[in-house]
């Protein structure tokens, strides 16, 4: 149930009330004829008058009315100043908000005050706050609610939306709520529900993990609910994504330098390791990390213990390391660009996140869940965070491929929210924030619009077609080979393994 609480400033006409000095037959004063036709729960009374005169009122009113009171004493220089008035009275209410812990209706009384004061909170309720607003008069007996012909738009504040603006850009980046859990995490679709209870299977225990899966599935936010189910959930998460370090700092980012080690090296600097000591570790995009990396990596992983670039003596940590790439590490094995040693040592409990595209009836579930998400972001709680999807908005969607994945489709209900103008998205202004797929044909350009003008190796790209559909085969079946087989049309198992060994996937 909503706690409704009014918000107002103490005004002359109020005190003259309460010290029955009524020249002008003001009667009880807008506030007490605010709580006398309206039950609210609690009043935020905003007062720069003297002390003497504000416990005055306040001992009057609480003759009159029970009602839960906050008095907020809130100096102004000048009373008649708009931005004097706008930056406290703000202040008062975002200080309210954020310490209200029930979900609250706000209602700014306009009556009381001077005429500035009641502008400004005409101004905070059209842009900042999804706030009512109402007045009373004397002999009318009833609340009277202004109707304001005119909507402002809040890019005239423009620190009305510093703070969506920061939540919006941090979504831009995939950067997952610090405390996010597998509650956070949205789908219906079967084979996403095996992941998050191998997932949870896995958290559990201290054993490492590695995340499969496409840029854009959700890797991070994965990691990160793993590390609130585990018993490591009080102690530090780092993340470092490998791909994004130049290949001259991997070493120092990940173990540190010693003073000296290097010109400008002036003392001894940790490393991601070292920060991550007696926690989880994130590395992501494992499958980037040059070879050489590898090697040391490989020593921590498995000892526990690395040498600081430049320094002599050895460091010990004792780490939970859940990796994610969105490479084929197999693969990269294979082709000898990834050591089979240290991936065998990380790749224990492999969780594989499939991309939207198979994820069946997600896409509509995430669709309606992340548009709610986005608008809220853009709009807290304004009344415009009221738009909907037009039918054809709907069906745009539905039919997309989706090749970026979540990330794509957040972006894309950002951009949608961005361009729109109407209470309801049309399947126009969909389009227009969708980005158009690479075609097959672009994508298979390599295989099947070599140059003829010199010799084509013709067995590698037959190699490099099966590779890629006995992975997909094994993906779609489960691993279960006699299915595969038949996925593409090979007789049994066994040939099934044939292929496998002659590919170098068995």
């Amino acid at each position: 149930m909503k706690k409704n609480t009014i918000f107002a400033w103490l005004g002359t006409t109020d005190i003259n009330a309460a010290k029955n000095n009524d020249p002008k037959g003001y009667g009880l004063g807008p506030i007490a004829n605010a709580l006398a036709l309206e039950a609210f729960d609690e009043i935020v009374l905003l007062w720069n008058q003297q002390e003497s005169d504000y416990d005055l009122y306040i001992h009057w009113l609480s003759e009159r009315v029970e009602i839960e009171l906050n008095g907020h004493y809130t100096p102004l220089q000048d009373p008649t100043n708009y931005r004097e008035i706008w930056n406290k009275t703000t202040e008062r209410v975002d200080q309210y908000r954020s310490e209200s812990d029930t979900h609250t209706q706000l209602t700014f009384h306009t009556s009381p005050g001077t005429p500035q004061m009641q502008t400004i909170w005409v101004l905070m309720a059209k842009t900042r706050y999804n706030a009512r607003l109402i007045q009373t008069q004397q002999n009318i007996k009833k609340i009277i609610v202004p109707e304001i012909p005119f909507n402002i738009e809040a890019e005239l504040l423009p620190e009305a939306l510093a703070h969506t603006d920061a939540k919006i850009k941090a979504a831009l980046g995939e950067i997952p709520k610090e405390g996010a859990e597998f509650g956070d995490i949205l789908y219906l679709d079967q084979r996403m529900a095996q992941v998050i209870s191998d997932a949870k299977r896995a958290a559990v225990r201290n054993l490492p993990i590695l995340i499969n899966g496409e840029s854009g599935t959700g890797k991070e936010l994965l990691a990160r609910a793993i590390w609130k189910e585990s018993h490591l959930k009080d102690k530090p998460f780092k993340v470092i994504n490998c791909g994004a370090i130049p290949k001259d700092l991997i070493e120092t980012e990940l173990f540190g330098y010693a003073a000296g080690a290097f010109t400008g090296a002036a003392k001894k600097k940790d490393g991601i390791f070292k920060a991550a000591d007696g926690g989880t570790l994130f590395l992501d995009e494992l499958g980037e990390l040059p070879l050489d990396a590898q090697v040391k990596l490989l020593r921590v992983v498995q000892d526990g213990v690395f040498t600081p670039v430049g320094g002599t003596k050895e460091e010990k940590v004792t780490v939970r390391l859940i990796a994610a790439t969105h490479r084929n590490l197999q693969e990269q094995v294979a082709s000898g660009d990834f050591r089979e040693d240290l991936f065998y040592r990380l790749a224990i409990a492999v969780l594989q996140l499939p991309p939207l595209r198979d994820r069946g009836k997600d896409l509509a579930h995430l669709i309606r869940k992340l548009f709610e998400s986005v608008m809220a972001d853009f709009y807290g709680d304004s009344e415009k965070n009221s738009k909907t999807l037009s039918p054809g908005a709907k069906k745009v969607l539905l039919e997309h491929s989706w090749p970026g994945n979540v990330r794509e489709l957040q972006n894309t209900l950002k951009r949608m929210l961005l361009w729109s103008d109407n209470d309801k998205i049309s399947e126009k202004e969909a389009r227009k924030s969708l980005f158009s797929t690479i075609n097959s044909s672009s994508k298979n350009e390599g295989i099947l619009n070599q140059d003829l003008s010199s010799p084509v190796d013709l067995n590698a790209i037959l190699q490099r077609v099966e590779k890629h559909y006995l992975k997909r085969a094994l993906d779609e079946s489960n691993q279960n080979k006699s299915q595969a087989a038949r996925l593409l049309g090979l007789g049994s198992a066994t040939s099934f393994n044939n292929y496998l060994k002659r590919n170098n996937l068995f």
